[in-house]
């Protein structure tokens, strides 16, 4: 890592705007990495997939050679042992790839939905946390993806607890406005933190 440059972690539980905070920080001209966006790119590169073919079995391997996400999701939710195998390659591969496309782009934003969950804050110089009231997000991600609450609730309990989190040495935006309000806040942010 070059001396410039600076690695800022950002996260938040689902339904909290951690996305639309990344949205405003591109523009604003920063660049922004998606763990999710890395992912869908390694998913597609037949190498990486001949990877996890070895490991989970070639039924994962869709007719092009890309990964059946449907199939490996199939594969390895529900046992625990194989979640941990799949996240053992997986996510130093993405780290990997996301470091190497940042490397000398100065101040640069990761989006990183299990930072806590997988312990991964040493990673960055900086956390950002997104905050927004638990009904706000299960209400956002019903809205967003067509889900019953029961089925969002399901989903947040398998999440680290932000409504009851602590978040000591990392910086807290609440998302509790409209989006211009958001916006002055994440432009207060990056002034902040601007090396």
């Amino acid at each position: 890592m070059k001396q410039s440059d600076v690695r800022i972690a950002l996260t938040g539980g689902i339904g909290s705007g951690k996305s639309t905070v990344c949205t405003l920080i591109a523009e604003l001209g920063y660049p922004v990495f998606s763990c999710d966006g890395i992912y869908a790119d390694l998913v597609r590169d037949r190498k990486f997939v001949a990877g996890l073919a070895a490991e989970f079995g070639d039924k994962i391997v869709s007719s092009d050679g890309s990964l059946d996400r449907k199939k490996l999701a199939e594969e390895v939710f529900g046992d625990a042992e194989k979640l941990e195998r799949l996240n053992a390659i997986t996510h130093p591969a993405i780290f990997k790839e996301m470091f190497s496309r940042s490397a000398g782009k100065g101040l640069c934003f990761f989006e990183v939905p299990l930072l806590f969950e997988g312990g991964y804050q040493s990673y960055f110089d900086g956390v950002v946390v997104v905050l927004r009231r638990k009904e706000e997000r299960i209400a956002e991600v019903m809205r967003r993806d067509g889900l019953s609450r029961k089925e969002v609730e399901r989903r947040m309990a398998k999440q680290f607890d932000y409504d009851n989190g602590s978040f000591d040495g990392c910086t807290v935006i609440e998302n509790d406005g409209d989006i211009c309000r958001l916006r002055r806040k994440v432009e207060k942010l990056v002034t902040k933190i601007l090396p």
